[in-house]
């Protein structure tokens, strides 16, 4: 390797080093000032002979002066082992639960262990790709997240990537927790394991995360990588690519079903855009870079199920609309890459109802390949279709009784009425409890048990007989 001594200018965490030769974009590289310290980065840009280093640590008292650099000539690696279960590391992969690195204690300026230390199974670049689409598998397996609006009608399944759209002062991460905590699947002899990558959070959303995952006994089958809001903001991007080569080496290596939970992939979007900007790239939407889609895409197209592998990856990003917008960059393009999506309304949680999801602006398109016989429930794909059309019916209605007044409504109107009362306080607003798919379908029917037999349009006599005894056939 050769020492440059060239290092020409610093701006923020960018250094800028000269006569370079044979340097490969992303490579690692270690900084030495003149007074000893150490500073790891990567290179994000080449430019003839001069490549542009970002440095992951905060360069306050850098010098540029007698520095030298160090290209490793190696994109950075995550060592990975089977002991990684139950682990706490920092955005840049470091542990950060008091316990030694995976496979050893000392790391040299190459990123491996030193040979006096005990060797992970293998080393594997973040720098991973999506998968190829002649290898992908159809996904079809039910995941459990104990939520009953995601379970019944936003059904997620093996391999799926479906984000969460929340806003400013929404409780996502508590359904992030929740749902970490709760998810599995049907099948008792599947090894289910939980990654989380958690991107420019607070402390306190850290602590609280972590303390939820201890407290329910969850930490023990799960991975986190933790980039703090005050850490470094490159770190943010490589934050949730060390999680997702985690996940794959969980997955198509040790046969793990893994859900990755990435949090929030706004912030994750905003570092790029503030690196983009001092990279003095032309800006696209709203300032962010003209590649945020194919960026994105090489992060979510990592989920999937691979034909002859037992793991599957399934991603579930949470992500900050601005203003509750839609239209928002991250957001809108977030909707083209993934299989649907799960959105947080503002409305019900100044009601105070916990989860508040919005049923009618949720969609999971994989749906149909979670529910049914020997998945959940063969009811479960008509009743989701019938609480969906009955819930849409009722809010029409309470809006016509707010303008005409509820005298003006019908009989049928007023079972609306009821109806729509009883499922804001008796299937949404369900607390931290744990549901199973069992309990949803069974609170659905007797919600639907209000209604006359002729609006339930969607549903079968012989579905009606088999689970319900309230509701009087014709």
């Amino acid at each position: 390797m050769i020492a440059y001594k060239t290092v020409d200018a610093a701006e923020g965490q960018l250094v800028f080093i000269k006569k370079t030769k044979q340097v490969g974009y992303q490579e690692m590289v270690t900084i030495t000032s003149p007074k000893g310290d150490k500073f790891q980065g990567q290179v994000i840009a080449l430019d003839r002979d001069t490549a542009v280093v970002q440095i992951f640590s905060n360069p306050a008292g850098f010098e540029t002066r007698g520095s030298e650099a160090i290209f490793v000539g190696e994109t950075k690696k995550v060592a990975l082992s089977p002991t990684i279960l139950g682990r706490i590391f920092n955005g840049y992969g470091d542990p950060i639960d008091n316990k030694d690195q995976i496979g050893g204690k000392e790391v040299d300026v190459n990123f491996r262990y030193l040979p006096d230390s005990i060797l992970p199974f293998q080393y594997r670049d973040v720098n991973g790709a999506a998968i190829n689409p002649y290898r992908r598998a159809e996904p079809h397996d039910f995941i459990q997240t104990g939520i009953s609006a995601i379970d019944l009608t936003a059904t997620v399944v093996k391999g799926q990537k479906i984000p969460i759209f929340s806003g400013s002062g929404l409780p996502d991460l508590e359904i992030l927790a929740q749902i970490a905590t709760q998810a599995k699947t049907n099948d008792p002899e599947d090894k289910f394991v939980v990654v989380v990558a958690g991107m420019g959070i607070t402390y306190d959303q850290y602590q609280y995360l972590k303390g939820e995952l201890e407290k329910s006994g969850a930490l023990a089958r799960s991975v986190m990588y933790i980039n703090l809001s005050s850490d470094p903001v490159v770190e943010r991007l490589l934050t949730p690519r060390l999680a997702l080569t985690v996940s794959e080496y969980l997955a198509y290596d040790l046969g793990f079903s893994v859900l990755t939970l990435l949090f929030d992939l706004t912030n994750y979007a905003n570092a790029m855009r503030e690196i983009s900007s001092a990279k003095k790239e032309i800006p696209g939407r709203s300032g962010y870079p003209g590649y945020l889609y194919t960026d994105l895409a090489t992060l979510l197209e990592r989920a999937g199920v691979v034909e002859g592998c037992k793991g599957s990856i399934t991603q579930i990003p949470i992500l900050s609309m601005p203003n509750d917008d839609k239209t928002h960059p991250v957001p809108d393009l977030t909707g083209y890459i993934t299989e649907g999506q799960i959105v947080l309304d503002r409305s019900l949680h100044k009601q105070g109802i916990f989860p508040p999801i919005n049923i009618l602006g949720s969609l999971s398109r994989l749906k149909d390949k979670g529910q049914g016989e020997g998945k959940t429930r063969d009811d479960h794909s008509s009743l989701a279709d019938q609480m969906f059309a009955s819930l849409s019916e009722s809010i029409r209605q309470e809006e016509l009784a707010v303008v005409l007044g509820k005298d003006s409504l019908t009989e049928t109107g007023r079972k609306y009425l009821e109806f729509n009362k009883r499922y804001f306080k008796e299937f949404l607003n369900q607390g931290k409890t744990n549901r199973s798919i069992i309990e949803t379908l069974d609170i659905a029917w007797e919600l639907l048990s209000i209604l006359p037999r002729e609006e339930l349009k969607k549903l079968k006599d012989p579905l009606i007989q088999k689970y319900s005894t309230k509701i009087k056939l014709n």
